[in-house]
C-alpha cells in the first residue's frame, strides 16, 4: 500500500491561534476559573486537552452564545475561533467577566463586512450553516441578513442593494452554485467570496487529486467540524471513489481499504496533528498496531 499526507491540511492559522491564546490564557491566571463560551475549535480532543488545564467548555447546540453565557457567572471566558455577535460582548462587560477573544481574524473580517453593507442599507444574502457559532454571529445581526442553506433559501425580496457573502469553512463548489444562483435571480447583487485561504487550498489540494490515481482518501476529524466535512464533501464531488471520514485511528477500520493500493490522507482545519500522525503510522506500519491516544500531546 502506498500511503501519502494531502498537504496542506490540519491546523489553520485560527485554530493555532485560539489554542495557543487558552494556553497563555492558563498561565496568566493560573488560579481563576476560565471557561470557554461553546467549543474553541471542533475537535473533542482539543476540549478534553483544555480540560487536562482545568478550562472548562459551556457548549449546548440548542442554545445561542447569548443565553449560554447564563451559565458563567464569574471569571475568565474565552470567545471561540468562529467569532460571537456584538451582543455577546456587551453581556460579557456588563457581568463583569474578564474577556479574551480567541475569534479568527478571517471570521472578523467577514462580520465587519457584513455590519458596513448593513449600515450602507444592503440587506444580505448570507450562504452559511444555520447554528454554526460562526453563521450565528453573523445572520443574527439584523433582520436583513437572510441565511442561505440551499438554493431553495434564494427569497424573494424587494431590495435596491443585495450584498452575498459566506461562512469561511464553506465547500468552493458549493459556494460557486449558490453564488451562480443568487446571481441568475439578482443580477446586480454584489458578490464577495469569504472562504479563507486555509479552507481553499485544503479543499483545493484535495481537488487536485487525480481519482484514478487514488483509491481512497482518508479525512481525519471531528465529525462536528464543518470545514472537515466540506473536505469530504470535495473528495466525493471530485470523483474519489471510497471517502473514509474518521476521528482517530481507533476508528479506522483496515478491512475498508482493502485492495486499495494509493491512499492519501488529509485532515480538517480543526484537527490536531498528533492524530493523524498516528494514522500515518498504522497505515505504514506492517502490523498494522493501533496506538492508544494520548490527551497530553493534543495541544
Amino acid at each position: 500500500m502506498n500511503v501519502f499526507e494531502v498537504k496542506p491540511q490540519g491546523y489553520c492559522g485560527g485554530v493555532r491561534q485560539a489554542i495557543q491564546k487558552a494556553i497563555d490564557c492558563r498561565k496568566a491566571y493560573p488560579d481563576q476559573k476560565i471557561t470557554v463560551l461553546g467549543n474553541l475549535v471542533h475537535n473533542q480532543y482539543v476540549k478534553k486537552a483544555l480540560e487536562q488545564l482545568d478550562i472548562q467548555t459551556v457548549e449546548n447546540s440548542q442554545r445561542t452564545r447569548l443565553e449560554l453565557l447564563d451559565d458563567i457567572p464569574e471569571g475568565i471566558v474565552i470567545f471561540t475561533a468562529h467569532g460571537v455577535h456584538p451582543d455577546v460582548r456587551t453581556k460579557a462587560r456588563d457581568k463583569g467577566l474578564i474577556v479574551v477573544d480567541a475569534s479568527c481574524p478571517f471570521v472578523v473580517q467577514t462580520q465587519a463586512i457584513v455590519s458596513q453593507k448593513l449600515k450602507e442599507g444592503y440587506d444580505v444574502f448570507y450562504i452559511g450553516k444555520y447554528k454554526h457559532p460562526e453563521a450565528e454571529s453573523i445572520y443574527l445581526l439584523s433582520d436583513h441578513v437572510h441565511l442561505i442553506q440551499s438554493e431553495k433559501d434564494i427569497c424573494d425580496i424587494k431590495a435596491d442593494k443585495i450584498f452575498v457573502t459566506n461562512q469561511t469553512t464553506m465547500s468552493i463548489y458549493e459556494i460557486d452554485s449558490l453564488f451562480r444562483a443568487i446571481h441568475a435571480k439578482y443580477p446586480n447583487a454584489q458578490i464577495h467570496d469569504e472562504i479563507c485561504n486555509a479552507t481553499r487550498v485544503r479543499q483545493q489540494a484535495v481537488r487536485n487529486l487525480d481519482p484514478n490515481q487514488i483509491d481512497a482518501l482518508i479525512v481525519v476529524g471531528d465529525p462536528s467540524s464543518n470545514n472537515t466535512r466540506k473536505l469530504a464533501a470535495t473528495a466525493w464531488e471530485s470523483g474519489i471513489r471510497t471517502v473514509i471520514k474518521v476521528q482517530n485511528v481507533q476508528e479506522l477500520n483496515i478491512d475498508d481499504l482493502k485492495g486499495a493500493q494509493n491512499v492519501a490522507v488529509t485532515s480538517g482545519a480543526s484537527t490536531p496533528g498528533y492524530l493523524t500522525k498516528q494514522i500515518l503510522r498504522f497505515l505504514t506500519d506492517d502490523s498494522h498496531q493501533k496506538e492508544e491516544i494520548c490527551i497530553d500531546h493534543i495541544l
